[in-house]
Order: structure tokens, then sequence, then C-alpha cells
């Protein structure tokens, strides 16, 4: 009935415990693995899970992998750096215990940013996690692939993805640079050009954007290093993308 669709890397330090709450509503798990070097895919064998190797940094392709590999109607995609809450998981399994009108379905986001939950400037959100295998279509993106029913009903579930994604800083600021990287390359195949406005005015921008328009503020200052942060990850994108233009134009 259900398969959970992960994506790994290098992840041993939550793979296990995003296993233990999937196993709690089916034993169909695949996990595509983007060349981990650690023991996250010995950790992954203990629960039987599926392992499909990738190469390449494409994340929509790898989703696209797994997609094919999947023989269950229903699907639910999660990162080794999320969890299903105990309401998600029994709403789960109810739709998977009765027929449905709707073909997926929207699950907000309960975000975490040093083990603590955030709510507001841009962490409140949901996305179409759970759908119907022949109803769904991913675009191939780099960084963040998109998931869309472009023919069907969605519905939007009440119990959260509970997401770890900001577990240091360290760890975020990395995460940032690798979005930068992939980000920078994405927009160069699409022949977006950088330039100082960008460079210069965007990052702030987007700092305000998420600590103050977007309320970020309610949440605490604690926060402050996650929004200089994501400014960070801008001002990187379109400093990268200038130097692959340079390069492109100088013939370097």
């Amino acid at each position: 009935m259900l398969t959970v669709l992960i994506i790994t890397l290098n992840a041993r330090e939550l793979i296990e415990e995003t296993l233990e709450c999937v196993l709690r509503i089916t034993k169909d798990i695949i996990i595509v693995d983007n060349g981990s070097t650690d023991n996250t895919l010995d950790i992954a064998r203990k629960y039987h899970a599926k392992i499909l190797n990738y190469s390449g940094r494409n994340l929509g392709k790898q989703r696209i992998l797994g997609l094919k590999n999947v023989k269950t109607e229903w699907i639910l995609v999660l990162d080794a750096d999320e969890r299903l809450s105990k309401e998600l998981q029994n709403e789960i399994k109810e739709i998977l215990s009765k027929k449905t009108k709707y073909d997926g379905f929207f699950i907000p986001y309960q975000n975490h940013f040093l083990g603590k939950p955030i709510n507001y400037g841009g962490e409140d959100y949901s996305m179409i996690r759970l759908f119907k295998k022949d109803k769904i279509v991913i675009s191939p993106d780099l960084v963040h692939e998109g998931f869309s029913i472009p023919n069907g009903n969605i519905g939007k579930l009440e119990g959260k993805i509970l997401h770890y994604s900001y577990r240091s800083l360290s760890q975020t600021f990395s995460k940032f640079h690798d979005y930068a990287l992939r980000e920078a390359q994405q927009k160069f195949v699409k022949k977006e050009r950088s330039n100082l406005k960008k460079i210069f005015m965007y990052p702030p921008h987007m700092f305000w954007a998420r600590f103050i328009k977007d309320k970020g503020y309610k949440d605490s200052a604690f926060r402050i290093p996650l929004d200089l942060g994501f400014a960070y990850m801008e001002f990187m994108t379109y400093l990268i993308l200038a130097f692959k233009n340079l390069r492109t134009y100088y013939h370097l």
C-alpha cells in the first residue's frame, strides 16, 4: 500500500530515528543513497530497506530514480533529518485503510533550529509529500525538487513532519554553502547573470524578509544566526554565479 522514499548522504546520526518511526506505518522502504562513506547503509540494511545508489548531485533525479522502483500505490517522501509526528502517523494509517478522493496531500512542517521549534520567518509551510505514484510529477531540480499533481485532487493533513535540518551552526552553514553551489549552478544553466546588486543587496534583503517582514523575530533572537545563514547563502550563490559568468565571458 505505501512505500517510504528517503534520500541519504552520510546520515548515520539521523537515519535510525527516521526509520524507527517509518516502520510504524510501513515496512516498504527505499533508500536512494548519494555515496555515503559512513555506516548509513549498514543501519538501513538493519531495517531491510531497499538501497539504490545515485552518484550525481541532482535531488530531483534522485527522487525520480526512487519513484521508478516503487511498486505500491502510495508513496511518502522523507529526508533523513525528518520524522513523523504521532498525529501524522495516525492520519496516514487512516488514509491507507480506506478509499479517499484525494491523490496526494500537503503535509505541514515543524522546523527546528538548534533543537528548538521555529514557526515564523519562512519556516511555516506545507509540501506535497504523500501521493499516489501514478499522479505525481517531480521536477529534476538540483536543490529543492518540486512535487506537483497537475491532474488530481490534493488534500491537506494536520499532523506534521518534524524537520531537524539545522542541528548546529557549523552543520547549518555547511548546508547553506552546499545549497549555494548547487543553486548557482542551476542559475548558470538557466543563463542567469549575476551583478553587484544581486551580490550585495539581495543578502541583507533576505535577512530583513525572514526576520522582520515574515516575523521571524517572534521565535526570539536565538534564530538570528539562521537568518544570517540564509543571507550568507544568497551572497555565495550570486558570488559563485558571477565567477561562472566571468569564466564564460572570458573563455577561462
